[in-house]
């Protein structure tokens, strides 16, 4: 399993009345997969997991693993260890590659909580975890000896790291560089200096609508072809940055509508868009090629 590249955080498409919209979400998986991503991640922040139902998480997973030709990382995590293993068993039994378990939000736990909390996962649910590191949803950061030790654990096989710290994100790399943790970016504005550092790869928004160009940028990257991949870096950048003029999924949504792929309504609390911040946003997608003026 080769869990390297450009991969998707994908959106969850809703229909008018904010129910799953399964052939739209099966369609916008066809499309990234058709534009050379190397993975999908369903039900992360931008799948908007925090406000989609158990049922609603199990139907997403079985059809990202259903009709992808790609591996599936599947958002499993939870602040309660329970359910985060009910969920991960779901994905593992459902077939997919790999969990992607968030730190623990709200209740705070310590460090010997974080710890019993993956350990208790990992040792119910026999999938590759992959950490998720996010400090600025979580209120908590993993330090990097802490992300070194839970690399110890058996099954848990990288992290997705978005603290935005690039010192820190070269230290895990040098804590855990004899071994085979991978570190992928979770942040499309840093993707360049994290993979320059030792990371694999990107969980990317900005790869739900613009795949093929997320997926050359990767690649120049992967093949040390820095002079292009710096290139790639400024070109996309004023479309990273449109991507979080408001929190994350509004703009990948709002952007995914507007060049007409599966998007439909956001669900509460999240609200639509400005409608200055809706004029910026098309301006960059015009910028960007992908729609018209």
């Amino acid at each position: 399993m080769d869990l390297k590249g450009a991969m998707p955080a994908l959106m969850t498409p809703f229909t008018p009345d904010r129910r799953i919209d399964g052939a739209g979400f099966k369609d916008n998986i066809r499309y990234v997969i058709e534009h050379g991503v190397s993975g999908i991640v369903p039900c992360g922040t931008t799948g908007e997991s925090a406000t989609i139902t158990f049922e609603e998480h199990k139907q997403l997973i079985d059809i990202a693993v259903d009709c992808s030709t790609v591996p599936v990382i599947a958002g499993t995590g939870s602040n309660n260890t329970g359910e985060a293993i009910e969920l991960t068993r779901h994905a593992a039994d459902a077939g997919a590659d790999a969990s992607l378990l968030i730190t623990p939000y709200y209740n705070k736990p310590n460090r010997n909580g974080i710890i019993a909390h993956f350990d208790a996962i990992t040792s119910a649910v026999d999938i590759p975890i992959i950490l998720y590191n996010i400090k600025s949803r979580t209120g908590i950061n993993l330090e990097p000896a802490l992300i070194a030790q839970l690399a110890e654990i058996p099954n848990i096989i990288g992290v997705k790291e978005a603290s935005g710290d690039l010192g820190q994100v070269s230290r895990i790399i040098e804590l855990t560089m004899d071994s085979d943790f991978i570190v992928i970016s979770g942040d499309d504005s840093l993707t360049l200096p994290i993979m320059s550092l030792g990371g694999v790869g990107v969980i990317s928004v900005i790869a739900n609508i613009a795949p093929a160009q997320t997926v050359a940028f990767v690649k120049a990257i992967r093949e040390k072809d820095y002079d292009e991949a710096r290139r790639l870096h400024y070109q996309l950048a004023p479309l990273v940055r449109a991507m979080f003029i408001e929190t994350n999924p509004i703009p990948v949504k709002t952007a995914a509508g507007m060049i007409g792929r599966a998007a439909g309504p956001l669900r509460l609390p999240l609200a639509p868009m400005s409608e200055q911040n809706d004029q910026k946003l098309r301006n960059a997608l015009v910028a960007a090629g992908l729609l018209k003026g």
